[in-house]
């Protein structure tokens, strides 16, 4: 991951301004559902990714620092976690600071 994990690292192939809504994404071992709402601001970029039944339809947000690569042709992003990290993180709630959970699995 990036040493910000609220920015893209250079490596995504993801540009600013591109619509990520309803990309699908993969965690490293297996889909875990699809994108529903996404920033792009500098030093805050994230993904709100909405997990379907697979985990009752919790909505996670999760840092663009996690994104390791933006498949545009197939409409996919691959992050650097796995399903557990991405069941067990922080529903997403606007209200609630969440960066930690994620600087915790990076052994920060």
């Amino acid at each position: 991951m990036s040493d910000n994990i609220w920015g893209y690292q250079p490596a995504t192939d993801h540009t600013a301004g591109t619509d990520l809504i309803g990309y699908k994404v993969e965690a490293t071992d297996g889909s875990i559902g699809k994108v529903d709402k996404h920033s792009d601001d500098v030093n805050s970029a994230y993904l709100v990714v909405d997990t379907g039944v697979w985990i009752l339809g919790k909505h996670v947000l999760l840092p663009a620092g996690t994104v390791q690569s933006v498949d545009q042709a197939e409409r996919k992003i691959y992050v650097a976690l796995t399903k557990d990290q991405i069941k067990d993180s922080p529903e997403f709630d606007k209200d609630k600071q969440v960066g930690s959970y994620y600087q915790t699995q990076r052994g920060i």
